[in-house]
């Protein structure tokens, strides 16, 4: 038979098979001899107390045959002569799976991707890193894959209503992820992996009659009374179908400029600006870990948040053992993020550290810095925030080296004298951020980061999460859309398109990887519904 069984293990215990096998005995009150095997179904660690604890949940075969698991099968048909077409502007998470999700459902994707194939991808980024050459269709956020594809590869979100989270699991596991991230409390991937997942999702969709073309930068939208009728490519191809899913991520600005010229309704939406905050990986393992070797356990982690003057400042993609890298995506404007390998064995620990922009805050700055503006224009937000991407490189120097104060300094309001070493690549240099950020938002990140060193108390002076050992990066400014596309709840239409459908953190309705991949498949299902 098999037995669910939940324990409670120290971390030798836990990674050492031979340990765990008689903790399980001991749990059933039963030989080891009758253990066959058993499947983790959650895996966490719980670093609460002084001491490390690892929580398991697991299914276990007592006396009977041990199988592997019952992963999802999926039903991918050939779709080369479906009379049912529908385009997809983007091929990041979104866009990929509802393609999957169509092809499961006989109906034909053509996905129009503006960027380069992961290969090509990879060489635009190592010349980006090496040389601060930015091509504006193939980096860090444009190509196969998206923004996910060189991305950490977090596949975990805060809301398990939008959709299934195990489906979406489960078809990264078909196409080549490891098992672990279906029991693992915070799955992972890496970016070292991803791109190769990514390749094999889009040969399914390209063998199956499919069709996947890049470099094809939608440049124009056709529109004959409430629908869309075609769009045109950067080539001038046009392309026409049934219907159309916009899944092109929160960085094509170039989108939101056309809907807005073609007076497709499109509203400002909050949003969050900060920074990037370094710190070597020790640190961090030795507040979360209470000053002990790691050992075994993985590299570690944190989550934080603070209202500060009724804002809310918290960490953003957190990234241990991983790099910061140049998320831009326009020649001029400086924008970064972070990335973990699938191992996390770099020597840092970087995260965004963000505070939320609401509208009252941009018409404030605009105010002060007497640009005059619109308090209604749709693309207030999206402004502010490429507004500050452009102070960022500009005090940066170009080459999209980034500016970057030691924390203490930061808080202190004082210039670094030197910078310590630091994960990205294209280098940094001493500036005071104040000079980049508005004041509501240094203001409340210096004070954040006095609350965080006592939210993560020393154990040391050279243990401190308040330490000029930390270097603070700027700019962390995608966090989610600045701009809102708006979609009928029920038809996951736009309101003024019936054939047309935002998606995703393009368009304001999700945020990562999983979000974004359940809002396609969400769209998809839609569509397939509405086919029948």
């Amino acid at each position: 038979m098999q037995q669910k069984i939940s324990l409670k293990l120290l971390p030798e215990e836990a990674y050492n098979d031979s340990i765990l096998k008689h903790a399980i005995a001991a749990s059933l009150s039963i030989s080891e001899d009758n253990i066959i095997g058993w499947h983790l179904l959650k895996r966490s660690i719980d670093a609460r107390a002084k001491i490390v604890w690892i929580n398991l949940s697991m299914n276990v075969f007592v006396n009977e045959p041990f199988h592997g698991r019952n992963n999802k099968t999926f039903n991918f048909q050939n779709v080369s002569n479906s009379n049912k077409k529908v385009i997809i502007i983007g091929a990041g998470p979104a866009g990929l799976f509802a393609a999957l999700y169509l092809l499961e459902n006989g109906i034909k994707p053509i996905i129009l991707e503006r960027g380069k194939e992961v290969r090509s991808r990879r060489r635009d980024l190592a010349i980006l890193n090496k040389e601060g050459i930015l091509n504006p269709e193939s980096n860090y956020c444009f190509g196969e894959g998206g923004a996910g594809t060189f991305s950490d590869g977090k596949l975990y979100t805060r809301s398990n209503k939008r959709g299934d989270l195990e489906r979406i699991l489960n078809l990264f596991v078909h196409f080549g992820a490891d098992e672990k991230i279906l029991f693992e409390a915070h799955p992972h991937i890496g970016t070292n992996k991803l791109p190769q997942i990514i390749g094999k999702m889009r040969e399914m969709i390209q063998g199956l009659g499919g069709d996947f073309l890049f470099n094809k930068k939608v440049t124009d939208i056709t529109i004959e009374k409430n629908r869309v009728t075609a769009v045109k490519t950067c080539d001038g191809e046009i392309f026409k179908a049934d219907h159309y899913i916009l899944a092109t991520g929160h960085s094509a600005g170039d989108i939101y400029e056309l809907l807005n010229s073609k007076k497709i309704r499109i509203q400002s939406k909050p949003f969050a600006l900060g920074v990037r905050i370094e710190h070597p990986q020790a640190i961090i393992d030795n507040l979360q870990y209470y000053g002990g070797n790691r050992g075994i356990l993985p590299p570690s982690s944190y989550s934080l948040v603070q209202q500060v003057d009724n804002k809310g400042v918290f960490s953003f993609c957190m990234c241990p053992g991983g790099i910061i890298a140049p998320a831009s995506s326009t020649p001029n404007e400086l924008v970064v993020n972070g990335w973990s390998p699938s191992k996390r064995n770099n020597q840092f620990a970087n995260s965004g550290i963000v505070v939320q922009v609401e509208k009252e805050d941009v018409m404030n700055f605009f105010k002060q810095e007497k640009v005059i503006t619109n308090p209604d224009e749709p693309l207030l937000l999206y402004k502010f925030q490429r507004l500050i991407e452009s102070r960022a490189f500009n005090m940066g120097g170009g080459k999209f080296i980034a500016p970057a104060q030691r924390m203490i300094d930061f808080i202190n309001n004082k210039q670094s004298k030197d910078l310590p070493v630091c994960s990205y690549l294209p280098g940094i240099t001493s500036v005071d951020l104040r000079s980049v950020l508005p004041a509501f938002i240094h203001l409340r990140l210096a004070e954040a980061f006095k609350i965080f060193g006592k939210k993560l108390p020393a154990k040391s002076v050279n243990e401190s999460y308040l330490t000029n050992e930390a270097v603070i990066v700027g700019v962390e400014s995608r966090t989610s859309s600045s701009v809102k596309i708006p979609r009928n709840d029920d038809t996951l239409c736009h309101e003024q398109l019936i054939n047309f459908s935002p998606c995703a953190e393009g368009a304001g309705y999700a945020g990562g990887i999983v979000s974004a991949a359940m809002d396609g498949e969400k769209i998809a299902a839609m569509l397939v519904s509405k086919f029948k």
